[in-house]
């Protein structure tokens, strides 16, 4: 996921062809605004977001820096900055000591982040559910081709991912190693020209990308443990099903959806 500005996500951004190959408007209103935040905003945003909507809670200790980075798509000293920002403002709180770091505060403001308004217009909701079902469109055929072409080191290594999320215990560690399975998963396709625009669709919709609870994340484990095991038996039909089922969630799960409710 590349940065709005700051440092590009660890990978291979895909070149403009490869965008347009996978049918996605880069200038949309709302893919244009966000990008128009700076990296500092985005982070403040994305992390005000997640706290507005209850998925970071009271007391909730962050992740270290170094992985919100990488999460997130930018530098340490962003994150570092935005986290400062958020403290004055008494969305987040800074406790020292052993058992210390950055912590979600006990009673925090809601709505105090003027960046948030870049994710929750209309023009945002209607982006990310148009970038989900492009997501949908490539991972259902990515997961049927992967059935009858993935080989054992390929299919060993997507369980070894698997088996690494079960055991990440925080939001941005899981979220790392959640795009390596997926793009993984498109390389065992053994088709090459799926890849970059498939890494296309990902990363825009990871622009997107809030916090998200644990026991939510491992909930997408278990979908992504069903994947590997109906690839493991060359079952094309039951891949793709599950691969549909496990894009589906985002219309319900993703932040447009709460913020709806």
């Amino acid at each position: 996921m590349p940065a709005p500005s700051d440092r590009p996500h660890p990978g291979t951004a895909p070149p403009p062809d490869a965008v347009a190959a996978a049918g996605l408007t880069l200038n949309a209103p709302a893919l244009k605004g966000i990008r128009q935040l700076s990296a500092l905003e985005t982070v403040r945003a994305r992390i005000a977001l997640a706290v507005d909507l209850g998925l970071l809670v009271p007391g909730e200790r962050l992740p270290p820096n170094e992985q919100i980075a990488d999460a997130l798509g930018v530098s340490e000293i962003t994150v570092r900055r935005a986290l400062v920002s958020l403290g004055k403002e008494g969305v987040l709180e800074r406790r020292r000591g052993r058992n210390g770091g950055t912590l979600v505060a006990p009673r925090p403001p809601k709505g105090v982040v003027d960046a948030t308004a870049a994710y929750r217009s209309d023009a945002t909701a209607a982006a990310v559910h148009q970038l989900i079902d492009h997501r949908l469109a490539l991972e259902c055929g990515i997961a049927h081709l992967a059935s009858g072409h993935a080989g054992p080191s390929a299919i060993e290594g997507l369980d070894a991912l698997v088996d690494e999320m079960d055991h990440l215990v925080g939001w941005a560690e899981f979220h790392g190693c959640d795009e390596r399975f997926h793009l993984a998963l498109a390389a065992a396709t053994g088709l090459s020209s799926i890849i970059e625009p498939y890494t296309a669709v990902l990363h825009d919709l990871y622009r997107y990308y809030l916090p998200y609870p644990v026991d939510t994340l491992r909930e997408s484990n278990r979908e992504h443990r069903e994947l590997v095991a109906a690839i493991r038996r060359g079952d094309a039909t039951a891949a793709a099903r599950v691969a549909q089922q496990h894009v589906e969630v985002l219309h319900r799960t993703m932040f447009v959806a709460l913020l709806d409710g």
